[in-house]
This record gives structure tokens, sequence and C-alpha cells, in this order.
């Protein structure tokens, strides 16, 4: 397999972003972009509008927003996800050549982003509050939920348009408006993506400057983050950043949606269907090139199935296609950086000083065609136990593998890690399915059974816990984080009776 040429991509990006209505690409400037798939510059992108600049244009747009019907406000959502549909592979062609992604993973991405602009718009007629029993007669209690008003969302490269959708949906129709921090590895992605929205915004005569991009390194993170005119922060990345972010909004007292690292696991049981099981296993472990914070890196086998699953995941380990992520065929594409790589090696490096050997995988592959690059083989690592090593996220295609006697054994290894994300369990013993989903077992926010834990559906609220930072985005009830609770008492008596009883006067 061959890889493609910085200047056979260089247009497909241009061609792309003029599709979804944006701008081109200058051929040179001080803000160069990058593409892992040969290291090369996809060209520069402009310098954005400042943050400060940004929450107020944010602010003023509040203002009229929130009292738009909710309705209104799915409208928006509803043509943007018709937008979204027409341009699905223009996007996805800038994913590819952003993040890496081959084609399959890049399509379905923008298919999340459809899937939860279809959820926001039922979600629209939706926003309830409860009708509450008084204990006063002639009184009745009820709920109503309210915006909050300008909403940052700081999305990390792998997932660089349906982490933004998952947050800017729900926003938009709760009556916020939506400050947008992308990676600075992924920019053109952001600006098609907000392209596209403002042809909605024109469509159906909806405010300036819902959605603002603001590009930039971590201080202009920093920045939206320490600033009182954002209520609330929706921050994905690494569980070091979010330990920043999460003091400084809880000290000004705002509000913090954290999406951080995972150490995911999946326990085989003994009575698995390896079949099953093999196909999760290797889609999780190696699919977006061990990038995905759902990704699995642990694999946690019952003793007497391990050598064979050993052998069946090394086998498939070692057939992979790896390569671009533009050609047909292709499964796993590079890793977003070199800098991942050497991460990736030097976790290796520590697993074997910690008595662990390498299975297969962790060569770097087409090193003389694409020198900028980082394209390595998935490696399966056995390890003794449960090492510092096992238990520290390393975002790269590395899979340790472990035995286990007894299924009490298998859940305290499951759980013996700091990240507490996805999870999941390959058995046919309903009792161990049970068992696992229950209130002493996985300790993540995703538990799945005979599923890998990368892949989650929008109509669930997707998060985890412990150093996973404990927020809840996409599906379910996670519209609430979006929104202030008002709780109101309405008297319709001619009496002032107080509550609990309480006499005054």
């Amino acid at each position: 397999m061959s890889i493609s040429t910085t200047d056979a991509l260089v247009p497909l990006a241009a061609d792309a972003l003029v599709a979804c209505g944006a701008a081109r690409p200058a051929a040179d400037g001080p803000h160069l972009t990058r593409t892992p798939v040969t290291g090369g510059s996809l060209g520069a992108v402009p310098a954005s509008v400042a943050v400060g600049e940004a929450i107020d244009r944010s602010t003023e747009a509040f203002r009229r927003w929130r009292t738009t019907p909710a309705p209104q406000r799915g409208e928006l959502v509803r043509v943007l996800g018709a937008l979204l549909r027409a341009h699905k592979a223009d996007l996805a062609r800038i994913v590819q050549l952003e993040a890496g992604k081959i084609e399959s993973e890049a399509l379905g991405e923008v298919q999340e982003m459809i899937d939860i602009c279809d959820f926001a718009v039922g979600l629209s007629r939706q926003l309830h509050g409860l009708t509450i029993a008084s204990e006063r007669p002639g009184h009745r209690l009820m709920e109503q939920w309210h915006p909050l008003g300008p909403t940052a969302v700081i999305t990390a490269f792998n997932f660089p348009v349906a982490v933004w959708s998952w947050n800017a949906a729900l926003a938009l129709v709760c009556g916020n408006t939506v400050i947008w921090k992308p990676s600075e590895l992924t920019p053109l992605t952001a600006l098609a993506t907000d392209a596209l929205l403002q042809r909605a915004v024109a469509e159906v005569g909806a405010p300036a400057h819902l959605n603002q991009v603001v590009l930039g390194d971590g201080s202009v993170g920093a920045e939206l983050v320490g600033s009182t005119g954002v209520p609330l922060v929706s921050a994905t990345g690494s569980t070091a950043m979010g330990a920043k972010v999460a003091p400084v909004v809880a000290g000004r007292f705002g509000r913090s949606i954290l999406e951080l690292g995972g150490n995911n696991a999946a326990i085989i049981t003994e009575s698995a269907d390896l079949a099953l099981a093999v196909r999760g296993i290797v889609f999780s472990a190696a699919g977006t090139a061990g990038q995905r914070c759902t990704s699995l890196r642990r694999l946690i086998v019952q003793r007497s199935r391990l050598d064979e699953v050993v052998s069946k995941v090394s086998t498939a380990f070692g057939s992979l296609p790896v390569g671009d992520p533009l050609h047909d065929g292709t499964l796993v594409g590079p890793l977003i950086t070199p800098a991942a790589h050497d991460r990736m090696l030097a976790a290796l490096d520590q697993a074997m000083n910690d008595g662990g050997s390498v299975v297969v995988g962790g060569e770097r592959m087409f090193a003389d065609e694409a020198p900028d690059a980082a394209y390595v083989r998935p490696a399966l690592v056995s390890m003794p136990g449960q090492t510092d090593i096992v238990a520290t996220e390393t975002f790269a295609p590395v899979l340790y593998v472990m035995a286990y006697d007894s299924f009490d054994e298998a859940i305290a290894m499951h759980n013996a890690v700091p990240q507490g994300l996805a999870s999941s369990i390959f058995t046919t013993d309903v009792r161990d399915a049970e068992r696992f989903m229950a209130a002493d077992g996985s300790d993540c926010g995703i538990a799945n059974v005979n599923i890998g834990p990368s892949g989650a559906e929008i109509g669930g609220a997707f998060g985890g816990e412990k150093t996973t930072g404990g927020g809840r985005e996409s599906g379910s009830d996670a519209w609430k984080a979006y929104m202030r609770r008002a709780t109101n008492t309405i008297n319709y008596s001619d009496e002032l009776p107080l509550a609990q009883g309480v006499q005054f006067g």
C-alpha cells in the first residue's frame, strides 16, 4: 500500500471546505494546518475572533435566542441536520484528512451529528418540567427549565465534529449560544461545520453569532474556562486537562461537563462466544488507531480461555490492513502525530520492564514513505498483572491482556484503575452479565454485554465516573445540564398558609 502525497490531499481538503460553504485555506500563513496522513500541511487558516469579543457577541445573541420558542429553536437544528445529510461525504472527507480516520469511521462520525440533530429536534418539544403536589390547599408546585447562556464547547482531535454536535444541538434547542474551541489539530473540520450551521441560521432567520469558532492553543481554552461570562463549559480531553478546568470553573461557580480519560476493559468469561468476542475486541482496540476515549485497552480473560484468546487476537492484529485512510480496504489509519507514537513506544518499554511481553505489533510502518506521519501496527501485550503502566491511559493501539481465576477477581481487576468511562463483558452466562451491570460490578458510566466498550449510540447519556470526570452528553436526560431549574409555587387561593404548618402573625 502506498501513502498519498500532501500535494494530492490539499485540493481534496479545499474542495470539501468550499462545498460546505467555508473559505478555501490560504497556501501559506502563520496558522498552518497538518494532516496525519502525510504529516504535511493542508494550508493556513485565518485568525479567529478574540475570546472576549466572542463572549460579547454570544451574550447578545443569547438575549434573543432564550425567548425564541423551543420548537423554533428546534427548526434551526432540523435544517442543520438536513445540510449535514447533504454534505455528509464532504465533511467526512475533511475528518479523514485532519484526524486520519478511515472512510467508514469518518462517515459514521457525521452520521452521529445527524442522529443527535434528529434527537434534539424532538427534544425541542419535550423540555418538560414536573407538576408537584403541594401540601398547602389552593397551591400548586411546578418546575420550569430555562437556558443558561453562552456555552463553551472544547473538543479533542479524535472526534472533531461529533462531540461538538452532542453539545451544540442540545445547547441550541435549550436556548443557549455556543462558543466552540476545537483542537488546534483539527481547525478545518470546525470551520466547515460552522459554515453549514451559518447556512442554517440564514435559512431560518435565527440571530447571528449563535455559534462561534475560536481557534488557537490551550491559552484560548483557558480564557474561556476562566470567564464569568460563560456559565457552562463542556470540555473533552485528558484527565490532566480536566484537573485544570474543573477547579477554575468551580471557583467562579460555573458549571462543567467533563469527558476525560478512559482505560476501558473487556472481561472474557469461560462461557464467552469467542467468535463474537474477537470481532468486538479487535474493533474496540484497533479502530481509530486506538485513539478513542472508549478504545479497549485492557483484556481480562478467564485463565482457561487465555491461550485461545491471545492466539486469535494476535492473528487478527497481525493481519489488520494498516495504511492510508483514504484507500479502500484500510482498517487502521495513522496516529495523530509522531509524538503519539513516541508515547506508545514508551508505554511498551515500561510494560516490558514490568514483566510483560509484546505478543504482536508495536512496529512503525511506512517510515520511509511518510517520515512525518506515524503509522503503527496495533500491539497486543501479555502482562503478569495490572501494573502502573496498565492503569495509565496511552492514547494509541496498545492492548494489555491479563488472566483471572474467579469472577470476583475479574471485577476487582476491572475496577482497579483511576478511570471509569466504558466497560464490557463477553459471556453467555446471564448471572455474570447481570453481576457485571449491578452496583457491585463495573464502576464505569458505560457497561456493555457482548459488545466492546466503543461505539456508543446517541440515545443514551455518554460519559463516565472517577477521573473520567462524571459528565454526561448526548441522549437520555443529558439536556438538563444545559439548563437551570426553577421551582415555582402558585397560590390560587384566598389564604396564605405557610409550609410545614408554620404560624407567623
